[in-house]
């Protein structure tokens, strides 16, 4: 069997079976829904304003029906059950397709959901395209349909779901740009020099970082510069393993360090193994030149 027939042998397939959300539609999480989105409509909130309106009483947002499904964060995290859905994404990743990324969701609602409805959901592949080329790379189009149903069995809403699984470009691409405005000019220009400053407030002498027009002590527009020793402590760190940009490798260290000084500075740990990395650590300043345009201050464990 082909790779293209083992692919296809997938369409028809419920690769999800149903499986109900752990949560009953409920008011708190339909009040954190309609203030995220700014949602004023009083018939998500009011029972009042929703029985005004011919309904039975407060009603979930139409575009919730996805919501609560949802496995919850700590179900993310543990690792992926196996069954169809592991296949397909097995399989996917065997022909390279290792990246996703949504394209479209099209909703068909039935009927709106009450709170204590406990909703559950199906999905199915509808088709698997032949691999195309687009902008993010070579891939196939997977599309899906998830069917939601109430306790008893009855649709409330199907949706229409399709992602583009892709094969990642491998050219490399430029660091992203930092946001240089007239308050900072001047820190990237000393880095341009190998120069690691710190803004100091003329009048009271308090550092600051990030650059700004004004000393959020005294109110003074007045500042200079101190040019700092190099010389840090690790803060705090985290190693980000995806998603991944070219610009960078990985894993990528990225720490907060306390300057000797006393300010602190957001940056990049280089020349360490993520697994030696330990709050405390002395650290000394280096410099990543990361392109013609752009050098940037990062640090490596000081030798001892």
């Amino acid at each position: 069997m082909t790779y293209d027939d083992r692919l296809q042998a997938f369409v028809g397939r419920t690769i999800t079976p149903r499986t109900t959300g752990p949560d009953p539609v409920n008011v708190p999480m339909i009040r954190h829904w309609v203030e995220a989105m700014g949602d004023p409509n009083p018939v998500y909130l009011s029972d009042d304003a929703a029985k005004a309106t011919g309904r039975p009483g407060i009603v979930a947002p139409a575009s919730m029906a996805q919501a609560w499904t949802m496995r919850g964060y700590a179900a993310t995290m543990a690792p992926a059950a196996p069954g169809p859905a592991q296949e397909l994404t097995d399989l996917l990743a065997e022909g390279g397709y290792t990246s996703v990324v949504a394209t479209d969701s099209d909703f068909d609602f039935l009927r709106e959901l009450l709170p204590g409805d406990h909703v559950s959901a199906e999905e199915v592949i509808e088709s698997i395209s032949p691999e195309k080329s687009t902008a993010l790379g070579v891939g196939r189009f997977v599309t899906s349909t998830r069917t939601y149903r109430d306790a008893d069995g009855e649709v409330v809403a199907t949706q229409l779901w399709r992602i583009l699984r892709f094969r990642p470009k491998q050219a490399t691409a430029p660091r992203p740009r930092p946001a240089v405005n007239l308050d900072n000019q001047f820190w990237f220009d000393a880095a341009a020099d190998h120069r690691l400053v710190i803004q100091r407030c003329a009048d009271c002498a308090t550092l600051r970082h990030p650059p700004g027009p004004c000393c959020p002590h005294c109110q003074s527009f007045t500042w200079d510069t101190v040019e700092a020793s190099g010389q840090a402590t690790l803060h705090s760190f985290v190693v980000a393993h995806h998603p991944r940009h070219p610009a960078f490798d990985y894993p990528l260290v990225i720490a907060v360090v306390d300057l000797a000084e006393g300010t602190r500075l957001v940056t990049n740990l280089v020349g360490v193994d993520p697994a030696d990395v330990v709050i405390g650590m002395p650290l000394v300043l280096d410099w990543l030149h990361a392109d013609p345009e752009l050098t940037l201050p990062v640090f490596r464990p000081e030798e001892r």
